[in-house]
């Protein structure tokens, strides 16, 4: 009180330095959020249109979808909305796309699933520009550890990147599960690496989830040595795991049987796919807190599948040609089991990754994705399904997403995160 009430003079020119020091700080503000508008924008495309998406776009779709408030922003709660770009590449001008996961060479005869983009909440997410990125990432070195749906993700991401640098297979193992991918002009690698456990398993299925014997062993208490080996070396790594935890599978701990799921041995206890996939996870995010990795580390949340009227080889199908709303489609039990764990122990390190100054990020897709059962191959992971007989009784694959889908705005969001936090 003194202060302001002690003279006349005093009080104005107090009042006089108050203003000036008002406006200074208004200018700099103005500066550095012009700035930041600026390197942000530079990094992606607001409203790029795919030179080989122009046409055919009169049937598209007008409403958005979903529910959405603009209270603040969160990138993975939102809308999808209608898209007349479409996407940045085709399924004829990507050359490294699966032939499971090329629905349209596969004879899917919808296309309106390509012509959607996801509107997070409460703010704008930009389409991210391929020349702009590989400029910030350049002599920088990537993994996706995971399953088929981290391959999913990683090919998407080429594909976007090749409209500008095509990605060169340098090195791969025997059966492909190891891949080295080089893009010479900005020297940037990518690398896939397959674990669909993330930790030490000796796996009975291909790639794609086909049982080749029927039971998995998985050992809890030891990680997969493909990505720990090499954690260390990469500056951004995306990290996932889920549904093989449903698999039939005897666990371990100290090379002695601890127990199992679907037990088929009597003797062995039945713990649960949630026991063991708990067990995992907190190791995983335990070898990241006390590792001195310096990079950007992501956990992906494990995704929804959109099987209805039964499950894989039960009759399970997914032919909707369009997102839903929210509330419309909901997870199933066993998706709800498993993105409770991943959210429980997540919640239960990340103050502790920031205290130790890790760059952990948890890169939740699961609910934007949920809203899209209209994105997956269905019958379409085979070619021509229906060629000989309209009525033919075909396996749905409801689980991953065709390319060029909705999995390729998890990238918009992938770096919306990386430059913006």
């Amino acid at each position: 009180m003194g202060f302001w009430w002690s003279s006349p003079h005093k009080t104005i020119h107090y009042l006089i330095k108050l203003s000036i020091s008002a406006l200074l700080v208004g200018l700099a503000f103005r500066l550095i959020h012009n700035r930041s508008s600026a390197v942000s924008g530079s990094l992606f495309l607001e409203n790029t249109i795919s030179a080989d998406s122009q046409e055919n776009t009169d049937h598209l779709p007008t409403k958005e979808v979903g529910i959405g408030s603009e209270e603040k922003c969160n990138l993975f709660h939102g809308v999808w909305v209608a898209n007349k770009a479409g996407p940045f590449y085709t399924n004829g001008s990507c050359n490294i796309i699966t032939e499971d996961q090329n629905c349209m060479k596969n004879g899917r005869p919808d296309s309106d699933y390509l012509y959607w983009k996801w509107k997070p909440r409460g703010c704008e997410l930009a389409r991210l520009d391929p020349g702009r990125f590989l400029d910030l990432m350049r002599n920088k070195t990537w993994a996706f550890v995971g399953d088929s749906i981290s391959r999913n993700q990683f090919q998407s991401l080429l594909c976007i990147l090749s409209k500008v640098e095509e990605a060169v297979l340098v090195h791969h193992d025997e059966n492909y599960k190891f891949q080295r991918w080089f893009l010479p002009l900005h020297n940037l690698t990518f690398s896939l690496i397959w674990s669909p456990f993330l930790a030490q398993a000796a796996v009975s299925k291909d790639n794609n989830g086909v049982s080749t014997s029927g039971v998995h062993e998985l050992h809890l208490d030891s990680l997969d040595k493909s990505w720990t080996e090499q954690y260390n070396s990469f500056d951004y790594m995306i990290l996932s795991s889920g549904k093989w935890f449903l698999n039939r599978a005897v666990y371990y701990t100290n090379n002695t049987v601890l127990g199992c799921h679907h037990c088929l041995n009597k003797n062995f206890t039945e713990l649960g796919f949630d026991f063991a996939y708990r067990r995992v996870i907190r190791a995983v995010l335990d070898y990241i807190l006390t590792s001195s990795h310096k990079g950007m580390i992501f956990y992906r949340t494990s995704t929804p599948d959109h099987f209805e009227g039964g499950q894989w080889f039960e009759g399970g199908t997914c032919s909707r040609e369009a997102p839903v709303q929210e509330g419309q489609f909901e997870l199933s039990e066993v998706n709800k089991i498993l993105r409770d764990i991943e959210l429980e122990e997540f919640g239960k390190i990340i103050d502790k990754a920031y205290e130790n100054g890790v760059d952990l990020r948890l890169f939740d897709v699961n609910p934007m994705s949920l809203l899209r059962p209209d994105g997956h191959p269905g019958p379409y992971r085979f070619y021509q399904p229906f060629a000989k007989d309209g009525k033919a009784k075909v396996i749905s694959d409801c689980l991953h997403w065709c390319l060029p889908g909705p999995i390729d705005s998890w990238n918009d969001v992938l770096m919306e995160m990386i430059i913006n936090g």
